[in-house]
């Protein structure tokens, strides 16, 4: 099976040497995705949840340039620098998957790239 690999403008560039998502048959693998702006490049500062919203917003726009979307999504990692703020990280990623959410793992990091507090990723299913 032939891979694809997934690029757009719309969420952050690469900071390392990794692709934004890669498609493997029906699939999407996407890598973390951090709260930096698309055009700047710079961290989003704030706290969890407006960090969270645009880990997710970047997530989605990968998604989305591989032909799936947030609705598509099988499973979930979130990584958060410090899991006291679980619960709103919780109570954000509910207000996205209201129904039939995916399957998560979260996990409580030493860091993260650029000192965020959250990175997300995804394997989701490509719409048909």
């Amino acid at each position: 099976m032939q891979r694809k690999i997934i690029q757009t403008d719309k969420a952050p560039a690469a900071i390392g040497p990794y692709s934004q998502g890669t498609v493997l048959g029906d699939l999407v693998f996407t890598a973390g995705q951090i709260p930096l702006d698309p055009e700047s490049g710079k961290l989003l500062k704030g706290g969890i949840t407006e960090q969270a919203r645009r880990a997710i917003e970047n997530l989605g726009a990968v998604l989305n340039e591989a032909g799936s979307g947030l609705d598509g999504v099988l499973r979930l990692d979130v990584y958060m620098a410090d899991l006291s703020q679980f619960s709103a990280v919780n109570e954000f990623l509910g207000g996205v998957f209201p129904e039939n959410p995916p399957s998560r793992v979260t996990v409580e990091v030493a860091g993260l790239p650029m000192g965020a507090q959250i990175e997300i990723a995804a394997i989701a299913a490509i719409k048909k």
